[in-house]
């Protein structure tokens, strides 16, 4: 053997250590790097390693954010020109490299570092090393960190290494080291999320399993504890139609966002997202409050800040006083006669005038989701005394989608045998109520839209008992405030519209009975305080089986009435942050800035966001642009547009052609919804509409130019001035991140089940999730299923394969997706529409639409822009959810839209 040259003093170190590695092998532990390499060969064993590819050294300093609660990032990758073939140094193992050893090495129990070695530093060396000494002295520093603690480190017991390991971390890893992730299957059913399962989401993010919020039942976050933060940005009044009608200038959202879901809308969204024990605390609340009455008596002198004194004044006042107003009807959506909308609506004729002696009414209704909407399935009146004059169960027009039991108490077989229709329940109420008479509700312009039924004069109890900023108490809480009753208990299934009615009418009677100033007394806002702390302290120990329940619950609406997660992360001492140009919050719980414009809101937020855990950002296009014929105007636009890309034209055909073979042809590319002959022609065409974007793609791609029923046609789509930008908007869609590994395959046969076509699927490689639509109507699945897998080339490489092939003898055609997952039941929704909603819209305001879209363009294209700076400005591992909430009006509910992700380092959401 030839003698080794003697090393420079900078190296000599790791020779010692190289030393020890040799003479006893078998004491260390095997590095994580090495793990699952093949066993070295015993006739090889006691020879040196040889060199293998190893991971830099980090660079000297410690790493930035490790003092502001180990949730800094590592360092920028560095190359190690030194030592050869050495691979780009990962951010999240910075800390070292490890030495090559047996794998039945084991750990030492004790010695000393290296000298000269601590955390974060590398040995000093002077000028440029031999390559030898560089592989040797990194592999001694895997020695100084695998083999023996760091200087000043102590032992770690077992517990610890536990938990490292359930937190994905090796050997000398430390907790800031780790990316967070987050996955979500959110693909056809799956993909349309309440406000329950949202809050979820939120909670967990914000707290942890620290704080006894479990992990959503509907996504998973990899690594919570090592978030740097939560933002979330609500754009106030838009909804998922706003997203896709402005799709091209939403360029930065659906570039950045991977996980997109469709958001049940909600009447109170912000107090929804932190629950509402958010109002705990106000600010003119004393500290200390029990639940004691004579501790909620307030001073004369605080009644003159109550809203309520505010809006109605002290004096007692007649029941005249308390009718909505013609505007204040207009402004919380009550149908009005001649508003647009409400064509088809029926008037109960009460016209004549209201007395203080008018006769006073309860109206509630409980209503079921359908594929039109929200329709109503029950129907309670009740007079003045209280005695019920109506309670009957409707048949909706619409298939149910969802009873929504919990809270309507209906089912599917309460239904079956009911053959009242809407029609009918109109009826009775007209014979029933007389000319003057004063319909009174807890929120009752839902009931009346679901009725479908305009009445002049209404006392709506939600208003009633005045709340600040627009917030409003729940019927449950001022029944038991007010009136000292139990409404809407949870033993009973569902709500009692009978019940609800008369609690509301019997709140309206209470406060023209004893006037404002007896109800400003009562300080509500203090009891409602009172409660909800009684609620956090009592259910500390039990919120972990109250969440149990949550996966029984995830087609339901939220109850809003649920321990806040806001005062815990004010115990931890993190104060969300709140900013927006509403008061979103007055409870103390929270930073909060009201800003007049988007701009100042982006200011604010480029300042204070990093500074904390927790925020919401609300962002608005202003009120020139949120009015309720504009969402009118948009719906039927988009609708439009919609049925214009799903229908294509073919021909011409000769005069006698076979349409059978036709429809065949076609059917082929995916599920039709009508085909209809073009007979204005010369020649014969064909107008073929289709249930799904990609069909109406795949027959212009693959039928133009082909030979069908004996005659060479073309295909191509309606030519109108919406579609000049079809091609742009059908290119954009291909490249949308939401389609990113997703492909559409059509030409099965229907008597193929899921299970069928899991098990002929299952050899493709990465395949993740088999999407296969259903009529919403019959249940029956179409000819078509969508394939979504884990990587875009396994998706590429499956789309070669299945093309051309023949399943049950079946030819089968594919491409890339278009449409986004979550969009099939929308989409099925707005094809299956006759356009009702355009047909109710004046000319005149089409036109106003027209005008101020150009500039609603713009807006959001700003919009849009500064969001993008926003995102750009957040910390990586930041979770980031942008929430259009959707929209409540009289010309019906908009379903709201969800984009969320984990920034990574270069900018993007992590998957």
């Amino acid at each position: 053997m030839r003698k080794a040259k003697r090393c420079p003093a900078a190296a000599r170190a790791p020779l010692r250590a190289l030393t020890l590695l040799r003479a006893s092998p078998s004491r260390l532990r095997t590095p994580t790097a090495l793990r699952g390499r093949p066993r070295t060969p015993t006739a090889l064993r006691g020879r040196p390693p040889p060199p293998r590819p190893l991971r830099a050294p980090p660079r000297p300093g410690p790493v930035p954010g490790q003092a502001l609660g180990g949730h800094g990032h590592a360092p920028p990758p560095q190359r190690a020109a030194a030592i050869p073939n050495v691979p780009r140094a990962r951010p999240h193992r910075a800390l070292g490299c490890s030495a090559a050893a047996p794998p039945s090495a084991a750990r030492p129990r004790g010695g000393a570092a290296v000298p000269g070695r601590e955390r974060g530093a590398v040995p000093g060396r002077e000028g440029p090393p031999e390559p030898g000494a560089a592989a040797l002295q990194a592999m001694a520093e895997g020695l100084c960190l695998n083999g023996r603690r760091r200087l000043g480190e102590a032992a770690e017991g077992p517990r610890a290494q536990k938990r490292r390991k359930a937190d994905g971390g090796g050997p000398g890893l430390g907790p800031e080291e780790k990316s967070c992730r987050l996955s979500a299957a959110l693909l056809g059913e799956g993909s349309e999320i309440s406000q329950e399962q949202l809050y979820e989401l939120l909670k967990y993010a914000a707290l942890g399993k620290c704080h006894n919020a479990a992990q959503p039942s509907w996504c998973h976050i990899y690594h919570q504890r090592h978030l740097a933060g939560v933002v979330v940005v609500v754009l106030h009044e838009m909804s998922q139609l706003h997203f896709y009608r402005f799709y091209l200038q939403f360029k930065h959202l659906r570039k950045v966002f991977r996980h997109r879901f469709t958001l049940t809308p909600s009447a109170n969204f912000l107090v929804s997202l932190y629950g509402e024990g958010a109002n705990l605390k106000p600010e003119n609340t004393p500290q200390g409050l029990t639940s004691t009455s004579s501790e909620c008596i307030t001073k004369s002198s605080d009644l003159q800040c109550d809203p309520i004194i505010q809006r109605y004044g002290e004096k007692k006042q007649g029941l005249t006083s308390y009718t909505l107003t013609l505007e204040e009807q207009k402004r919380n959506d009550y149908p009005i006669e001649g508003s647009p909308g409400c064509k088809g609506y029926i008037s109960t004729e009460c016209d004549q005038q209201r007395t203080d002696s008018s006769p006073l009414f309860g109206l509630d209704c409980e209503m079921c989701l359908t594929a039109k909407g929200n329709e109503v399935t029950r129907v309670s009146l009740v007079d003045a005394r209280g005695r019920c004059l109506l309670n009957e169960l409707v048949r909706p027009e619409s298939t149910v989608v969802n009873y929504r039991t919990r809270f309507s108490g209906i089912t599917k077989k309460m239904l079956l045998p009911v053959k009242t229709r809407l029609s009918d329940i109109q009826t009775k109420l007209k014979k029933m109520l007389p000319h003057d008479a004063v319909l009174v509700g807890h929120s009752l312009n839902s009931d009346l839209q679901a009725l479908e039924m305009i009445h002049p004069s209404v006392i709506d109890t939600s208003l009633l008992f005045a709340r600040s900023e627009g917030r409003r108490f729940k019927l449950k809480f001022l029944a038991k405030a007010v009136l000292g009753k139990e409404i809407q208990c949870e033993q009973k299934l569902g709500h009692d519209p009978t019940e609800d009615a008369r609690a509301a009418l019997e709140l309206a009677q209470f406060f023209i009975e004893q006037g404002p100033t007896k109800v400003a007394e009562l300080n509500l806002e203090m009891l409602l305080t009172a409660e909800k702390l009684a609620e956090v302290s009592q259910n500390k120990a039990v919120l972990q089986p109250q969440r149990c329940g949550f996966q029984e619950q995830l087609n339901e609406p939220p109850p809003l009435s649920k321990p806040c997660f806001l005062d815990c992360l004010k115990v931890t001492g993190q104060k969300p942050l709140l900013l927006g140009r509403q008061g979103l919050d007055s409870s103390g719980l929270c930073r909060r800035n009201l800003s007049t414009s988007n701009k100042q809101i982006l200011q604010r937020a480029l300042e204070d966001v990093p500074l904390s855990k927790f925020s919401i950002i609300q962002f608005s296009l202003g009120p020139d642009y949120i009015a309720s014929h504009l969402h009118a105007g948009l719906h039927e636009k988009v609708r439009s547009k919609l049925t214009d890309m799903l229908t294509i034209y073919a021909g011409p055909f000769e005069e006698n052609f076979c349409l059978k073979s036709v429809k065949k042809e076609f059917g082929r590319c995916g599920p039709i919804q009508s085909l209809t002959v073009v007979t204005e022609t010369f020649q014969p065409y064909v107008c073929i509409q289709y249930e799904v974007l990609e069909a109406a793609q795949l027959a212009v791609e693959s039928l133009n130019g082909a030979e069908v029923a004996g005659s060479c046609i073309k295909v191509q789509r309606p030519v109108t001035a919406a579609m000049l930008d079809c091609s742009v908007l059908i290119k954009e869609l291909e490249l949308d991140v939401e389609n990113e590994g997703v492909i559409y395959v059509a030409g099965l046969k229907k008597s193929l089940t899921e299970t069928d076509l899991q098990e002929e699927f299952s050899h493709l490689k990465d395949l993740e999730t088999l999407f296969l639509p259903k009529d919403l109507q019959s249940g029956k699945h179409r000819n078509c299923c969508f394939l979504k897998f884990q990587k875009s080339q396994s998706a590429m490489d499956a789309l070669e394969a299945i093309n051309g092939w023949t399943m049950k003898g079946s030819e089968l055609r594919s491409r890339n997706a278009l449409a986004p997952g979550h969009l099939w039941r929308w989409i099925w929704q707005m094809n299956h529409s006759n356009g009702k909603q355009g047909k109710h819209i004046f000319y005149e305001q089409m036109e106003q639409l027209s005008d101020s879209e150009q500039d609603l363009r713009k807006k959001v294209k700003k919009l849009d822009h500064d969001i993008k700076k926003l995102y750009r400005s957040l910390q990586s591992n930041t979770l980031c959810v942008v929430l259009f909430p959707g929209v409540n009006s009289t010309h019906g509910s908009q379903s709201g839209l969800g984009l969320m992700g984990i920034k990574d380092d270069e900018g993007r959401s992590t998957c």
